[in-house]
């Protein structure tokens, strides 16, 4: 009876989902162009992945999280906006900004968001091929990824949430 308990979990190990999980990290989905056009490229590139992920025994964890606050930032040590993890690492290499109009309006404060460096090009809304490699690289990585060691609030989202919160009072 042993061997054979052994042996179910065993298949049970072998059965087991396989999971990616995907993070989106932004400020705003009402006004802010490029967290709205971000939206709207990963979830399409997510759906056309879908099925490559299901044939290899994987499913996709997808998480939206608005970042409302200097509590939630700190919370997901939030660094700029968009950001968009793959199993909890940013699929950016380096965090380049520029002023963001958009959330500047939120805020009445200037404020700086990130834009995407793909192929020596950068665009405020990634594109889908930038996504599609970028997602398919993280979602097989491996490496000892350590989370961010002694989170601060960059200065520009200290200055959106200042804002944000002056202007609706």
């Amino acid at each position: 009876m042993n061997n054979q308990f052994s042996i179910f979990n065993n298949l049970n190990l072998i059965k087991k989902k396989k999971v990616i999980r995907i993070d989106y990290l932004y400020l705003d989905l009402k006004t802010c162009d490029r967290c709205v056009g971000t939206d709207e490229v990963l979830e399409a590139v997510i759906k056309q992945l879908t099925p490559a992920f299901a044939l290899a025994g994987y499913t996709i964890d997808y998480h939206k999280i608005e970042i409302m606050s200097e509590e939630d930032a700190r919370t997901h040590w939030f660094l700029s906006s968009p950001t968009i993890r793959v199993n909890h690492r940013d699929i950016c290499d380096e965090i380049i900004e520029s002023d963001c109009g958009c959330c500047g309006e939120i805020s009445g404060r200037q404020t700086d968001c990130r834009v995407f460096n793909y192929e020596g090009q950068l665009y405020e809304v990634p594109p889908k091929a930038m996504l599609a490699e970028l997602i398919l690289k993280y979602a097989f990585y491996h490496d000892n990824h350590k989370p961010i060691e002694n989170y601060q609030l960059p200065n520009n989202l200290k200055t959106f949430f200042e804002g944000k919160k002056h202007k609706q009072n």
